[in-house]
């Protein structure tokens, strides 16, 4: 089967995609693309999986860069391939050419920056905990540190979980409120005291915020479309023992 790619002309000239679950060697519950070296899935097919991706991205798998994500703000500057032990952080920007930079989701957000005129690219992975810290900002912020200009800047949303399958309850509407009160306009009402989360929605307002001169989410919701994308969300319900990731990626 063929790798499935969801770009965005928001991007614009740049090489990037959203890699679906589609073309990969992985089976059982991952079966497909998973690219996360975090899973219990064997080692040797998410290596296959991830050369794949770096083949499609027109990389070498060295040249493939990820990160150790952990749900922050924080946010590395890559000149070259990472040896060793992963940075902690949850975004990527570069001004290198022949890098691809990349996050993992399974319902979080990938978020994808490009500034082609600078030559500045980067990508973020902005769960709640990543986004209402500030991590959508603080990738902006690095990418200016590299030339890139604000209103210069397009950053996509790829797929992540929608409002209608990401049900909350009421202590985290409680961290939202603490942040800024206005924020509730991203929370719908549910059954008894749950409420349903806009985390989308969410991302492209910190993206605004943060005067990025365009914004989008793709459209796809990773929850509602087993076939194509991962979910943990929709892993729990079934009582299914792990998930795979999705990769995102993009490269000068």
């Amino acid at each position: 089967m063929t790798l499935e790619i969801i770009t965005s002309p928001a991007l614009g000239p740049v090489a990037h995609g959203f890699f679906t679950r589609k073309g990969g060697a992985s089976s059982g519950v991952f079966e497909g693309l998973n690219c996360g070296g975090g899973s219990s899935d064997l080692s040797d097919a998410v290596a296959l999986n991830r050369a794949r991706v770096a083949g499609a991205m027109a990389v070498t798998p060295e040249t493939l860069l990820t990160v150790h994500q952990v749900h922050s703000p924080d946010v590395v500057t890559v000149t070259g391939p990472l040896d060793g032990e992963k940075p902690k952080a949850d975004g990527l920007v570069t001004a290198t050419p022949g890098l691809a930079i990349a996050v993992l989701t399974a319902d979080c957000q990938p978020v994808l920056f490009a500034d082609p005129e600078a030559g500045v690219v980067g990508a973020a992975h902005a769960g709640w905990r990543g986004a209402l810290a500030g991590v959508l900002a603080a990738t902006v912020e690095a990418m200016e540190a590299l030339g890139a200009r604000r209103e210069t800047i397009a950053a996509v949303i790829g797929p992540t979980i929608s409002q209608r399958a990401y049900e909350v309850g009421p202590e985290f509407l409680d961290a939202f409120l603490a942040e800024d009160p206005g924020f509730s306009r991203f929370f719908a009402g549910g059954e008894a005291d749950r409420m349903q989360f806009d985390l989308p929605g969410f991302g492209l307002h910190m993206l605004r915020e943060a005067g990025v001169g365009t914004v989008e989410w793709t459209g796809h919701c990773t929850y509602s479309d087993p076939g194509r994308f991962y979910s943990f969300r929709r892993t729990t319900h079934r009582g299914e023992a792990d998930y795979g990731r999705l990769i995102s990626v993009i490269r000068l």
